[in-house]
C-alpha cells in the first residue's frame, strides 16, 4: 500500500548536507528513511503522533505518514508492545517506543516471554522483526522510578539483541540496521544525549551493528564504556593524558552481543582495563564484561580489570546526591591511578 507523503515533515529533507546533528534528529532521520523505503515499517507508542515524541524523535512523522503508520497508543505498555509483536509476526516491521525504560517493566511479559522466544520455539519458522526503543538513564532529578538503566535485566534474556548508541551517527546507523533485521532488537537511548550534537554523514558506510569502536587510541590502559559514559570516559582520558597515561577508549555500542574480540585486541596492547558504567555495579553489565574479558585475555593482564559504576542505591532525587550516585570524570581518573 502506498501513501501520499508531504516532504516538508521530519528531518530527512535537511539531513543531506548537515555536518552535525543532535541525536534526536539522527533517530528521526533513521525512522523517516525506513518508513519511506518500506511501507511495512510503522511506529507506535505513547505521544509518538500528534505530540511528536517525548524527546522529539518522531517529530513531523505523523504529518508525513498519517495516523495509520504513526500510532498513538493508550498508556498500556504490555498491550501495545504485544500488538507490535503480533504485527511483526504478520509481516510488519514495527518500531515501538516505550516512553522511558522504567515503563518497560510493564512490557517485559511481551518482550521476554514472546518476542525473545518465538523464533527459537518455532524452530525458525516465526520471525519477529521488532524494534523497541527505550530512553533511559539518569537525567536531571527525575527520581528513582524514572532514572533506571536496566541493562542488566535485558542482557539476561536469550533471544534479544541490544544496541546502545553514544553518538548521533551511531544512533542513525544502529536504528536503521535494527529496523531491517528479523530479530527483536532493543535500542537503549540515554535521555541526556538526545540534545547533544555530533558529526553526521547520511552517506557514510555503517559498521556492523554490534561492533565496538575505538574512540581514542592509547597504549597504557583500555577504558570500556557505552552510551553516555563514553563522553565521561573520553574526558577522563584527556585528563589522564596530562599525567602521561595514554588511555584507549572503546565505545562498546552493543550490550548483546558484546564485541569481545575488539576488547581482547585492545587488552593485548595495553595490558590493563577499566569498565565504566552508569548502571549499578552489582550483577551488572560491567560484571559480565570483566568476567568474559578475564577468561579470554587473562595472560595479557598486568592488573585485575577495574570497574567504575553507579552507586548501589535507588537514584536520589536531590541534585547533589543524584550526581554523586553516578560515575564522573574524577572517579574514572582515580580508578585508573589505582590500577597503576
Amino acid at each position: 500500500m502506498k501513501f501520499d507523503r508531504p516532504n516538508n515533515a521530519g528531518m530527512l529533507a535537511t539531513a543531506q548536507s548537515a555536518p552535525e546533528l543532535m541525536m534526536w534528529q539522527a533517530l528521526n532521520i533513521a525512522l523517516d528513511r525506513a518508513m519511506a523505503d518500506d511501507d511495512a515499517v510503522f511506529v507506535l507508542g505513547e505521544d509518538v503522533g500528534l505530540y511528536g515524541g517525548s524527546y522529539r524523535v518522531t517529530q513531523g512523522l505523523y504529518t508525513k505518514y498519517g495516523e495509520w503508520r504513526v500510532r498513538d497508543t493508550p498508556i498500556s505498555e504490555n498491550s501495545f508492545t504485544g500488538l507490535g509483536i503480533g504485527a511483526a509476526l504478520a509481516g510488519g516491521r514495527p518500531v515501538v517506543e516505550i516512553m522511558t525504560v522504567n515503563f518497560a517493566l510493564l512490557a517485559l511479559d511481551a518482550i521476554i516471554n514472546m518476542a525473545a522466544k518465538l523464533r527459537y520455539m518455532s524452530g525458525g519458522q516465526l520471525r519477529v522483526p521488532l524494534v523497541v526503543r527505550m530512553p533511559g538513564g539518569v537525567a536531571k532529578q527525575l527520581g528513582a522510578q524514572h532514572s533506571q538503566r536496566l541493562e542488566h535485566t535485558l542482557m539476561n534474556v536469550p533471544g534479544l539483541r541490544i544496541a546502545a548508541p553514544a553518538t548521533p551517527q551511531d544512533a542513525y546507523w544502529q536504528l536503521s540496521q535494527a529496523i531491517r533485521e528479523d530479530d527483536p532488537i532493543i535500542v537503549l537511548e540515554h535521555e541526556l544525549l538526545y540534545f547533544h550534537k555530533g558529526p553526521f554523514d547520511i552517506h557514510a558506510a555503517a559498521p556492523p551493528m554490534h561492533a565496538a569502536a575505538v574512540r581514542r587510541e592509547g597504549k597504557d590502559i583500555t577504558l570500556i564504556a557505552w552510551s553516555r559514559m563514553v563522553e565521561v570516559t573520553l574526558e577522563a582520558a584527556e585528563a589522564l593524558a596530562e599525567e602521561g597515561i595514554a588511555a584507549e577508549v572503546i565505545d562498546l555500542r552493543s550490550l548483546r552481543p558484546i564485541d569481545l574480540p575488539a576488547l581482547q585486541a585492545s587488552l593485548a596492547k595495553t595490558h590493563r582495563a577499566l569498565v565504566v558504567e552508569e548502571d549499578c555495579r552489582f550483577a551488572g553489565a560491567g560484571a559480565e564484561i570483566v568476567a568474559a574479558l578475564t577468561e579470554a585475555g587473562f595472560y595479557d593482564l598486568d592488573a585485575p580489570i577495574g570497574r567504575v559504576a553507579g552507586a548501589d542505591v535507588p537514584t536520589p532525587y536531590n541534585g547533589a546526591l543524584e550526581r554523586a550516585s553516578i560515575p564522573d570524570v574524577g572517579q574514572v581518573v582515580q580508578a585508573v591511578r589505582r590500577l597503576f
